[in-house]
C-alpha cells in the first residue's frame, strides 16, 4: 500500500454509467410542481380539480382532439374507454363477451383490459416492420362477435395502417381504440397518436416520455365518449358533486397533485421530442454500420417520439448476454423490451392464441431497446454505440 501522500498511479477514468430510462426534472419545473402543489393543498381541491382541467384542455389541444379525460393510469385509460366504446348504453355486461382484436406482442394491460371490460380478446399477429397491427393481420381473426380493435402504437411509432384500420373498422362497425401509452406527441402524416382511431388510451407512468408519477389519459373526438369517461372514472356517478350511481365506475379519478407534474411535464413535451429524435438520428446512421444489429427505422411520414429504440440482434445472438456484458463492461443499462414475450406466452393467458403466432415470436425474441432519455447526452449515445460495437464484433464475429 503506497504511503501516505505517496503519487497514486492513475488509470483509466470510468465512463459514467447511461440508465434505462431517466426521468427528467429540472430545478425550475420542481420548482414549478411544488408551488402547483402547495395551491392545490391550500385551496383544498386534491381532485378533480382546476389542475386536471388545465391538463386535459392542454393535453387535447396539443394531440389534435376536442376531448381528453385524465384518469388514474393508463390501464384505467384502456378499460375505460373500451367500456364506453363496446357498450354505448352503459350496460353493466360491457363488452358482453363480444371478442377485441389486440396484437400478441403488447403489454399485459391491453389484453386485461378487454377482459375486465367484459370482453375476449382475440390474438392477432403483429406486421414486422411495425411491431403492431395491419389489416392483413387483422382480417383473418374477425368474426361475427368482434366488436373492436385496439391497435398500440409500439415504441413510440404510429404505423402507416392506423388510418387504414381506422376506415376497416368503420366499414365493419368496429371501433378502434388507439392504446397509446407509448406515444405522447407522436404522429404520423401529421395526425397525432389518439386522434386517428375513436379513442386513445395514454400513460404517464415514470418510464414514459412525459409522466405524472402515475396517471392516464383518454382522448377521442366524440363528446359523448368524453361524457361517459368522466361518468366511469368518479365511480359511475351522474355528477362530481352527487347525483346517482349511473355506470359500474371505479375510483378511477387522477390526483390533483399529479395532474401538477403532469402539467408540468407537458410543457416540455416537445422540447423533450427534439433530444430524442436527435439520439435517434445518430443510432440510425451509426447501426447502419455496425454487424450483427438491424435499426427498426421510422416509415417515411412517421413522427415517432422515440419512447423505445427498436433494434433487431441477428438471428443466433444472445440477447441475454449482449444485456449482461454492456451493462457490466461498459456502464450501458438496456431498458426492458416491447415486449419480451408475447401474450400467448404469459402464464395467465396461456392457451389465449387460436394458432401459430411467428412474427410476434420472433420480434419478442430478437429485438432490444437503446437507452434514450429526455435529456440524453451526445456522449451517452456514443458510450451506448462504442459498447454495442465491441459487444457485437465479438459475439456477431
Amino acid at each position: 500500500m503506497p504511503a501516505y501522500g505517496a503519487p497514486v498511479e492513475s488509470g483509466p477514468v470510468p465512463r459514467p454509467f447511461v440508465p434505462p430510462a431517466r426521468p427528467t426534472f429540472p430545478p425550475e419545473d420542481r420548482a414549478t410542481v411544488a408551488k402547483l402543489v402547495e395551491e392545490a393543498l391550500a385551496g383544498g381541491s386534491l381532485t378533480l380539480g382546476p389542475h386536471t382541467e388545465r391538463l386535459e384542455a392542454a393535453f387535447a389541444a396539443r394531440h389534435q382532439v376536442p376531448h381528453a379525460v385524465a384518469v388514474s393510469s393508463g390501464t384505467a385509460a384502456l378499460e375505460i374507454a373500451l367500456r364506453a366504446l363496446g357498450a354505448p348504453d352503459g350496460s353493466p355486461r360491457g363488452l358482453d363477451g363480444r371478442t377485441v382484436v389486440v396484437p400478441a406482442n403488447t403489454f399485459f394491460a391491453t389484453a386485461a383490459a378487454v377482459i375486465h371490460a367484459g370482453g375476449v380478446p382475440r390474438l392477432a399477429d403483429v406486421d414486422p416492420g411495425t411491431f403492431t397491427l395491419s389489416p392483413a393481420t387483422v382480417e383473418p381473426v374477425l368474426d361475427d362477435r368482434c366488436a373492436g380493435v385496439v391497435i398500440v402504437h409500439i415504441g413510440g411509432f404510429v404505423s402507416p395502417d392506423t388510418g387504414v384500420l381506422a376506415d376497416l373498422c368503420r366499414a365493419r362497425g368496429l371501433f378502434l381504440l388507439e392504446d397509446a401509452a407509448h406515444a405522447h406527441g407522436a404522429a404520423f402524416a401529421g395526425r397525432a397518436a389518439g386522434s386517428i382511431g375513436d379513442a386513445g388510451a395514454f400513460s404517464f407512468y415514470p418510464t414514459k416520455v412525459i409522466t405524472s408519477g402515475e396517471g392516464g389519459m383518454i382522448t377521442s373526438a366524440d363528446g359523448r365518449l368524453g361524457d361517459e369517461a368522466r361518468i366511469y372514472r368518479d365511480q359511475g356517478k351522474a355528477g362530481f358533486l352527487g347525483g346517482d350511481h349511473v355506470r359500474l365506475g371505479y375510483a378511477w379519478r387522477m390526483s390533483e397533485l399529479h395532474a401538477a407534474v403532469g402539467l408540468v411535464q407537458l410543457g416540455r413535451l416537445d422540447e423533450f421530442l427534439a433530444v430524442r429524435r436527435r439520439v435517434a438520428r445518430l443510432y440510425d446512421e451509426a447501426l447502419a454500420g455496425i454487424g450483427g444489429i438491424t435499426p427498426v427505422l421510422a416509415p417515411e411520414g412517421s413522427e415517432p417520439n422515440y419512447y423505445k429504440y427498436l433494434a433487431l440482434l441477428d438471428e443466433g445472438i444472445d440477447r441475454a448476454e449482449v444485456k449482461k456484458v454492456l451493462r457490466e463492461e461498459h456502464g450501458v443499462g438496456l431498458s426492458g423490451e416491447v415486449y419480451a414475450s408475447p401474450l400467448h406466452r404469459q402464464p395467465v393467458f396461456a392457451g389465449l392464441a387460436d394458432g401459430p403466432l411467428p412474427v410476434s415470436e420472433d420480434l419478442c425474441a430478437r429485438h432490444i431497446c437503446l437507452p434514450v432519455h429526455n435529456d440524453m447526452a451526445e456522449s451517452e449515445a456514443e458510450q451506448v454505440l462504442d459498447g454495442l460495437r465491441a459487444v457485437l464484433s465479438h459475439l456477431a464475429g
